[in-house]
């Protein structure tokens, strides 16, 4: 009877060991898929839910630092017309503009550090941007910044930094600018600087200028009361006078043509319109450029006219 016990027992202990063997593996494999999903998750949903942006490997954001030959007051006002001029220069979206424009200006961005040092800083900015030119490895829909930092070095000098910068919305992976849009953005203040210099310096010219203008319409009208109060007056020095009054003012006034033209604060076609003026309206001419006229108007305001859209009275 023992004999057949112990025969009968002996088949179970490697069916159960079968058993065993089988139940282990699946259950490793089972663990090594959890693990593995949840690292797939982890790596997906990092930049998903990562608040800052991250810049690749060597491509540090590079800084572009000018000394502009001007007074900070002067540099801060070419820098506030370029950062409203809703354009960053020096790039273009996917190949379709010559630049990048729907900027708007900002009082901060989330895409640069904080700006602790000295200076007064202004930021334009373009959103759903796609893929910028002149950003190294842009490939994606995302924002792109221009910060100006504008810092007085001495009387006449002013500093000016720029930094671009165009950041994924997707992976928040910052790309730095090439330094492209930081050259083309400082020729733009460049030139904002050199128009205001311009007008500046044209200022004192245009006032000499009205005061030979006040002058000489004073001795016009001094001729003509004397020649009016002369008795020996006659019909052909009046026309000479009268003739003389005409060419005055054709030498000295113009008129807006048809349909009119706009009144700009500064003499170039970018600078902010200050008025519209009407077709026929007459201004005084003060200051002569090769292409524009600094003008006033009847109602006595200053500003510039392009010299293609007025002509001679009539």
């Amino acid at each position: 009877m023992d004999r057949i016990a112990e025969q009968a027992e002996i088949p179970d202990v490697p069916i159960l060991r079968n058993k065993l063997s089988l139940r282990r593996p699946r259950l490793e494999v089972g663990r090594l898929a959890v693990v593995l999903a949840l690292f797939l998750l982890l790596s997906v949903a990092q930049p998903l839910y990562c608040g800052e942006h991250k810049t690749k490997k060597g491509d540090e954001q590079a800084n572009f630092s000018m000394a502009v030959p001007a007074p900070q007051i002067e540099v801060v006002e070419a820098v506030s017309e370029v950062v409203n001029d809703g354009i960053i220069q020096g790039s273009k979206e996917y190949n379709r503009d010559k630049y990048v424009d729907k900027a708007s200006p900002a009082a901060s961005s989330s895409l640069f550090p904080p700006w602790t040092d000295p200076g007064q800083v202004f930021y334009k900015v373009r959103t759903h941007v796609l893929a910028p030119v002149n950003f190294k490895a842009s490939n994606d829909e995302g924002t792109l910044a221009v910060r100006y930092v504008v810092q007085s070095k001495d009387a006449q000098q002013t500093i000016v930094r720029i930094d671009a910068v165009f950041v994924e919305d997707f992976r928040h992976v910052a790309h730095p600018s090439n330094g492209s849009v930081e050259s083309a953005e400082y020729k733009d203040i460049e030139d904002h600087v050199n128009a205001i210099e311009l007008q500046k310096k044209e200022a004192a010219e245009s006032e000499q200028h009205r005061q030979q203008v006040l002058a000489k319409r004073s001795l016009e009208e001094k001729k003509e009361r004397e020649e009016a109060s002369t008795p020996a007056t006659t019909p052909a020095s009046a026309e000479t006078l009268e003739q003389r009054v005409q060419n005055l003012r054709h030498e000295l006034e113009r008129m807006v043509k048809a349909p009119g033209a706009p009144l700009k604060s500064a003499p170039f076609s970018t600078a902010t319109n200050l008025k519209s003026l009407n077709g026929g309206a007459q201004v005084v001419i003060l200051i002569v450029t090769p292409y524009w006229y600094g003008v006033e108007t009847e109602e006595g305001q200053h500003g510039w006219i392009s010299r293609s859209l007025l002509e001679p009275l009539p």
